[in-house]
């Protein structure tokens, strides 16, 4: 398997700070198992590096640990022997050592945050370490982290100590679809689609599910079973980034089982929408929900129409049939819980997910020249009963491009056109003068009628495998 797909743009970024003339200062941040060590283990491999994973251990027993490797890193019995008790005395001998070489040094401080977890004044520690060492040194640091709350509060905030000292910072993601294929070669876009809606884009869960032909004995294997990888991987996500873990399950639960207005969210949840606040901005800014507004409101920060979904597929997964199902997985009954997964998930979930994967695809498309102009929106549009799954405007050229997404069993026909062309008459974004694309997504292709009315036309697309 590929452990390293789709990163070219960090590795660039990380390229050019480490080519930079003066000393150069990055922070990697990004949740668990998206691949920032990989990524970061990538860049160094033919450098001169120190790399250090900090431990939740208190800040003595890390030092110590700190001091050792640096001691390897410069060949020194010296430091190896010295009784230190202070960072700033490994950094200076780091430094006043290494400036006897012309090599830069790359050191790096992975899970970052347990530092200033150990001492809430390790930030102010490290502020003082670079200005008054590093930024002059012939050094590139990279912090790491996995917690993005604490990585936020000691290293990017206004208020860190360390505020204003980076030169760059890369927010690892979660890989995009387009490259999914890269992680799983020789597998049709359904069996794909099935897989991602699990895995999502982690390449440690990716992992799990490449030597498995079937989803469903995957799911099984690493979800369902209590001794499985991902059985408890929500908590442990979870807990070390909000105080309040039960009140955070709570409300994921209720928006995987449907509430996704605020004022459903309220009633499912139990709590006011003035108080719902908080806890909806946290989630978001932890990549866990996003907030979604029709693609046609003009300002979306304001809008009323809003939903919120879960952003990370997995997680969404995981409340949907996992969570509501955890009192026959704990006593053992998985097959109970895998008939039920089997039976709603194409309807209530792969489907949804597929849809996410076209608004990916639409965007490839008009990268490509496919399209004949660039939205400069991709998103979704609803309104009372009608829904129009992938759509992209553009009002400088008053173009849109609308799209359906059938994650069927058989070919999508030409009815499929017919239902969009009308739910595409009733919406009034540019209506008058504006030009319109339709384009259909079908993971098991198109009938013959609809390939001949396609041929006629050059106003549809058909999208398939």
């Amino acid at each position: 398997m590929r452990a390293f797909v789709d990163r070219e743009r960090e590795l660039q970024t990380l390229e050019r700070e480490y080519a930079r003339r003066e000393a150069s200062f990055v922070v990697v941040y990004g949740r668990r198992r998206v691949g920032k060590t990989e990524l970061i283990s990538r860049f160094i491999q033919d450098k001169l590096a120190l790399y250090y994973l900090a431990t939740e251990e208190p800040e003595l027993q890390n030092l110590e640990s700190f001091q050792a490797l640096a001691a390897d890193f410069l060949g020194s019995d010296l430091l190896r022997s010295a009784h230190i008790k202070r960072w700033e005395d490994i950094f200076r001998e780091l430094v006043r050592t290494h400036d006897a070489t012309r090599e830069r040094a790359v050191i790096v401080i992975d899970e970052f945050q347990y530092l200033g977890k150990a001492n809430p004044a390790y930030p102010s520690i490290f502020q003082r370490i670079w200005d008054t060492m590093l930024k002059d040194a012939n050094v590139m640091l990279i912090l790491c982290g996995s917690l993005i709350s604490l990585m936020k509060d000691q290293v990017l905030s206004e208020e860190s100590p360390l505020y204003g000292r980076r030169t760059a910072q890369i927010r690892m993601g979660q890989i995009t679809f387009s490259h999914y294929r890269e992680f799983l070669p020789g597998h049709t876009m359904r069996e794909l689609v099935e897989r991602y809606a699990v895995t999502g884009g982690v390449p440690k869960y990716i992992e799990l599910f490449e030597d498995q032909d079937d989803v469903f004995a995957a799911i099984s294997e690493n979800v369902l079973d209590r001794n499985g990888f991902l059985y408890d991987e929500p908590n442990f996500l979870l807990s070390r980034e909000v105080p309040d873990v039960g009140t955070y399950f709570a409300l994921i639960r209720a928006i995987a089982g449907g509430a996704r207005r605020p004022s459903e969210i309220s009633r499912a949840f139990g709590m006011k929408q003035t108080s719902l606040n908080k806890y909806l901005k946290t989630l978001i800014d932890l990549d866990v929900l996003e907030r979604e507004v029709p693609v046609t409101e003009s300002n979306p920060g304001k809008s009323k129409k809003s939903l919120y979904n879960i952003k990370d597929n997995f997680l969404q997964f995981w409340f949907k049939f996992v969570l509501p199902n955890l009192s026959y997985l704990e006593t053992g009954r998985t097959a109970a819980v895998e008939r039920r997964i089997r039976e709603h998930f194409i309807d209530s979930h792969v489907a949804f997910v597929y849809e996410g994967v076209c608004r990916e695809r639409l965007w490839d498309m008009a990268d490509s020249g496919v399209l004949g102009f660039v939205p400069e929106r991709v998103g979704r549009w609803w309104s009372g009963g009608d829904e129009i799954d992938v759509v992209g405007l553009s009002a400088a050229e008053k173009c849109a491009v609308w799209g359906e997404c059938k994650f069927w069993k058989d070919p999508a026909g030409a009815n499929v056109l017919r239902d969009l062309e009308n739910k595409v008459a009733r919406v009034p974004w540019e209506r008058d003068g504006r030009t319109d694309i339709f384009v259909l997504f079908s993971v098991s292709g198109f009938t013959d009628g609809l390939h001949e009315l396609a041929s006629t036309r050059d106003d549809v697309l058909l999208v398939g495998d």
